[in-house]
């Protein structure tokens, strides 16, 4: 049943391990954490996790496990809807003390998974997998068990895309280095998104004209794909899309101009607190 599970990861997740890879001691070569998030349905969704010290020697592994419960039971009380679903370790692989660090958590919850994110970045990509550990032995007998890879993939929130779109933005500098981004504003966001659309809408229609003149192999999955698009837009008329859109951009409008009176009103009550203070 283990191995019909799917995981799916959140950004979030991923940045907190590379961070805690990066604040690292410098003897650690690897280091590990606890995995936070819901399980329902063969889904398993991690939205959260912390790291736990450990040192790794030849023949055993120490961890601080009662920091690792201090922890969790401080995010319970902010998060109670997340609860432990595994453990994550920085590498591209298994190694032997995996299984020892994997027994823990299978006291902790039923089928722990395991995440490993390659942050040596072999091949020139961060590599994200996932298992479940699978008994193996015969009763009555030495018992062993082995990491059984299983599927993962990224997802994301609505404010985690708006947050990686921006992390993108901070590419491509002159030099290699990082450049500072600020989020836009709301119109701004509206017309960059449109602008988008726009382009990806030429490519979609694009290769449908290459399909008709038989200068591109169809694909029956991006056909498929197209007509859940087509099916999924509502029906009416180009007067009443454009009544619907100048709604919501006045309802916007709206939104903003509030939000700035209640902001200046604000900074006005500070500075009279302050006055009258003085």
């Amino acid at each position: 049943m283990a191995l019909n599970l799917t995981v799916k990861v959140h950004p979030v997740v991923l940045f907190q391990i590379v961070d805690a890879y990066e604040r690292r001691n410098a003897d650690s070569h690897r280091v590990i954490g606890t995995l936070l998030g819901t399980q329902d349905k063969g889904i398993v969704e991690v939205t959260n996790c912390f790291c736990v010290p450990h040192k790794e020697y030849d023949d055993n592994v120490e961890a601080e496990l009662s920091y690792a419960s201090d922890v969790y039971d401080l995010n319970r009380r902010v998060n109670s809807n997340e609860n432990i679903v595994g453990w994550w370790a920085t590498g591209n692989e298994v190694t032997n003390h995996s299984s020892v660090i994997h027994e823990y958590y299978s006291r902790e919850c039923t089928n722990p998974i395991h995440v490993t994110l390659d942050t040596g970045l072999q091949g020139a990509r961060m590599g994200l997998k996932a298992y479940v550990c699978v008994n193996l032995g015969v009763p009555s007998g030495k018992q062993g068990c082995m990491f059984t890879p299983i599927n993962v993939e990224v997802t994301s929130y609505d404010p985690e895309v708006f947050g990686l779109q921006l992390c993108q933005k901070t590419l491509g500098a002159p030099g290699g280095r990082p450049r500072n981004v600020h989020p836009m504003l709301d119109l701004a966001q509206i017309s960059e998104a449109g602008t988008k659309m726009g382009a990806l809408l030429d490519q979609v229609l694009q290769y449908v004209e290459d399909v008709l003149a038989n200068r591109v192999q169809p694909d029956n999955a991006v056909g498929r794909s197209l007509l859940d698009l087509v099916n999924s837009v509502p029906h009416m008329s180009s007067e009443q899309f454009f009544e619907m859109f100048n709604s919501n951009v006045k309802d916007l409008l709206m939104v903003i101009t509030l939000s700035q009176l209640l902001k200046t009103q604000l900074q006005l009550n500070e500075k009279l607190t302050l006055l009258t203070s003085v």
